[in-house]
């Protein structure tokens, strides 16, 4: 089933599969930050505009909007706090699945959020707020998820740093190294530059989509990317039920 996704979200990793998974994640996080903002108005992946929100709101005097970025925040931590319990969990447990396990409940939340958002309509005054601090929780659930993975290499909504990387590795690959004996040259990462363009390259992508699919399809667009989180997900759930039924003798 699917040849082509193995081993993406599997405890047994390979480059490859962390540089593929976080290709995918990173198309998922543009998708979802970019139709969450013509849903709700905001981005939910940008923590460090929330903070200054926060510090700008709170010399102003205006403590609701500070409330609410606190609110999301608090989201965003909650999110990666429920993917390092889930992996941990999962790891102690031996199991196959346990990096799939918050990819799986991100698929479901992403799935409320499309209920969520549909009800925006009739009940923006409950649902707005709510759906800020779900697409918050996605957002730190799946950071969380790539970076543990990965070892921090690898991330998915933090692009701020990406570019930042780019520009550093740029700036090594354009450096004009003198010569002095004895000192060794300044070289760039060019594979580092290689994943990070394409990281930042699927986000953009996945804005793309997600701006166009909310805007044509509404938030019905959600489900493709539950879908495709799922099939990930699924391959590493079934080799545990497997050994399960085996080492019980079914």
């Amino acid at each position: 089933m699917f040849p082509f996704i193995r081993g993406w979200a599997d405890v047994d990793r390979t480059t490859q599969a962390n540089v593929r998974l976080g290709a995918f994640l990173a198309f998922v996080a543009g998708a979802t930050n970019a139709g969450g903002f013509l849903a709700v108005g905001q981005y939910t992946s940008h923590m460090t505009g929330l903070v200054s929100s926060m510090a700008d709101n709170l010399v102003l005097g205006q403590f609701a909007p500070v409330a609410a970025a606190a609110a999301a925040i608090l989201a965003f931590v909650l999110g990666a706090m429920t993917t390092a319990i889930l992996v941990n969990w999962g790891l102690r447990r031996r199991l196959h699945s346990a990096y799939g396990l918050p990819l799986f409940l991100e698929a479901v939340a992403l799935l409320l959020f499309g209920v969520a958002g549909a009800s925006i309509g009739g009940f923006a005054a409950l649902f707005l707020p709510l759906t800020v601090l779900l697409l918050c929780y996605i957002m730190g659930l799946q950071n969380a998820v790539i970076t543990k993975i990965s070892r921090a290499e690898i991330r998915t909504t933090h692009v701020t740093g990406l570019v930042t990387d780019i520009g550093i590795e740029l700036g090594k690959l354009l450096y004009v190294n003198p010569r002095e004996p004895g000192r060794d040259p300044v070289l760039a990462n060019r594979r580092k530059l290689r994943i990070h363009g394409l990281l930042v390259a699927c986000f953009f992508t996945g804005g793309l989509a997600g701006a166009w699919g909310f805007k044509h399809v509404g938030f019905a667009s959600t489900v493709p990317l539950a879908i495709g989180l799922w099939l990930l997900a699924l391959r590493p759930f079934l080799r545990d039920v497997r050994q399960r039924l085996v080492a019980s003798g079914h």
